[in-house]
């Protein structure tokens, strides 16, 4: 079998599939976990009446780490299955506790604490992080993975 080039490709028309490009060109031996392959952090913030954070932008194939922050005000909880599905998720930590989940859909603070998230960002998509039962645009962020 041929292997088509990509400047062939665009040439005739044919389509290529899409690959994650990490945002380093040597990951070295932790790969995708490698330090230059880590985005900025991502603040999420869970308190009464207040906004969730701003929205983001992801590269598919970079590491990341994402802080959801609960200031204890209310028992609140975030949600996003569609989010959660289109990353890899390497590990929770809560309390110094490392949690290495397959898929989760929601997390829920009933007092003030944080849980930190650590993934891959994965499938390209526009996903919707928010608060369970809301529909103001504060409560939600837009996470996009390009």
């Amino acid at each position: 079998m041929k292997k088509i080039l990509p400047a062939a490709a665009l040439l005739f028309g044919l389509s290529l599939p899409a690959t994650a490009a990490p945002l380093c060109d040597d990951l070295g031996f932790a790969g995708l976990l490698a330090a230059c392959n880590r985005g900025d952090p991502i603040e999420v913030t869970l308190a009464s009446g207040q906004p969730l954070g701003e929205d983001v932008t992801l590269q598919s194939g970079a590491y990341y780490k994402m802080n959801i922050t609960a200031d204890g005000s209310a028992e609140l909880a975030v949600t996003g299955s569609d989010f959660f599905r289109a990353i890899w998720m390497n590990e929770i930590v809560i309390n110094k506790i490392e949690v290495r989940p397959m898929a989760i859909d929601s997390l829920e603070f009933d007092d003030a604490g944080t849980a930190e998230l650590s993934f891959i960002a994965i499938k390209p998509g526009t996903h919707v992080l928010r608060i369970p039962g809301s529909t103001g645009d504060a409560q939600q962020i837009r996470i996009s993975i390009q």
